[in-house]
Parts: structure tokens; sequence; C-alpha cells
């Protein structure tokens, strides 16, 4: 059996990107400060950004974690979420970091963002654009909002990652972590899966699809924060997950899209 989607164009029968949500979408769940894959996230995405950066938006930037990690990049930084919670534990943290006056984090209920057409220099997501109602509408306000010239840079889940990083409820099995079903066709993937899943190809026609010139993609391996036990941890990214980045498809949790508008 040979490898999956090495050129990005096996179908097996998805259908169109525009189709309604998965069922099941869920709200996603923040990194905790402190995860390797906040500090893999700003080693690849710090030297896409704008230089100089005035500011930089966070689309869905959940408690803060890993917006606060460009700060060294960037004069502002502005987070937009659903989650109030969230937003407070962004706050505070900005707060204790001394960054108070450089922060923003700004309410969202999904619709548009409450800034002016072209007033950021740089906009970021990290896999959240998987479990937004609209695609293409949260990409067309990332494109709204962001400057002539600037800066997209975006993360998804890898479809050809052994496992759904967020899991499926599947009938008779509590288990919600079993391996392959991102590999399913997209019809029975989203019927069962809490979240999108996407082959490099589709979130690429995805962004120039909202008006924006694809700069960079690739495949980001697998952090293994979820992995028990630091030795196990350090082992695996030692080895197997050692680079940043991958050509093997089942060794990517993420796919990386940096973009210019």
């Amino acid at each position: 059996m040979g490898l999956p989607d090495m050129n990005d164009d096996v179908n097996h029968g998805d259908t169109d990107r525009t189709a309604q949500a998965p069922s099941h979408l869920a709200t996603g769940v923040p990194a905790t400060g402190g995860q390797f894959v906040l500090e893999r996230r700003h080693r690849l995405v710090a030297p896409l950004l704008p230089d100089p950066c005035g500011t930089l938006l966070d689309f869905g930037c959940g408690n803060g974690a890993q917006t606060l990690r460009f700060a060294d990049c960037c004069d502002k930084l502005i987070g937009v979420d659903l989650n109030q919670e969230y937003l407070t534990d962004f706050r505070q943290e900005a707060t204790r970091l001394g960054l108070a006056d450089r922060v923003t984090a700004i309410a969202t209920g999904g619709g548009p963002i409450h800034l002016p057409d072209g007033s950021v220099d740089a906009v970021t997501s990290f896999t959240v654009l998987e479990h937004v109602p609209d695609e293409q509408a949260a990409l067309a306000e990332m494109y709204r909002v962001l400057r002539t010239g600037g800066v997209l840079v975006l993360t998804v889940p890898n479809r050809w990652w052994i496992f759904e990083t967020h899991g499926a409820d599947l009938p008779l099995l509590s288990w919600n972590r079993v391996p392959l079903v991102s590999w399913w066709p997209r019809r029975w993937h989203d019927k069962w899966a809490r979240a999108r899943i996407y082959r490099r190809r589709d979130i690429v026609e995805l962004v120039t699809g909202a008006g924006f010139r694809v700069l960079d993609t690739g495949r980001l391996t697998a952090p293994m924060d979820v992995l028990p036990g630091a030795a196990l941890r350090n082992l695996a990214r030692a080895t197997l997950f050692r680079p940043d980045r991958t050509r093997i498809p089942f060794l990517a949790t993420e796919i990386l899209v940096a973009a210019e508008r």
C-alpha cells in the first residue's frame, strides 16, 4: 500500500469544501502555556511576519498562550475569540507579563470583527478554521482587516495524521481517538468527527479563494505534547519528530499556510 496524498491529488470521495460544517462541530480548546507546540509555531511563524510588524491580530486567540509568544515580533497584539473566560485569562496573563498596554482582547460572536478595514499588519490563526461555522466568511473577515501587503499565517489539522486530533463521536466506542478516522472519505469523517480536516490543497484553495496570494506551505510535525512522561516525549522529539517540518504526510499534525493580502 503506497503513502497517501504525497502530491495532494487523492480524492477518496471528498466533496466540495464549501459544503456545510460537520454536524459534530465543536469549539476548540486552547493550548496550555509551556507546551512545545507553542514554541514550534513561534519559531516557524516569526520569520514569516512583516518586518517591522506594527499590529498582529490572532483570530481565535483563546487564552492567549500562543498570541503572547509573538510579543517580541510586533508592537501591538490583538486577540479575538468567542469565549469570554479565555479572553479574561488572556488579559490577566498579559498584565502579569507587563504587556497590558500592548494587548487588546476583543470578544466576537462569530460575525464581523470590530476593527477597521486594513487596520492590522499580520493575522495569525492556529487550528481555529476547522471549528468555525463558515470557513469562507472567517477568511473574508481576516482579509478585510489585513492591510494590503500584510501577511496571514494559519494552521489547520492535517488529514493524513494517524489520529483525528479533535476526536470523533463514534457509535459504541467510548475512546474517541480511533486511528485513521481522519483518512475516511469526508462525508463519513464529517458525520462523526468534532472538527474539519484538511489536505494541503484544500486549505490552499480556500486561502486563494479568499483573495490571498500563498507564499509558503508546509506540514508541521507532531509536537508530542499529549504523550505521557517526559522521557517518551523527548525520545519522540529527538527521532521521528525532530524536524519542525516533514514531507511525510502521516508524521504531521498541522498544515501551515502563509499568504499575502
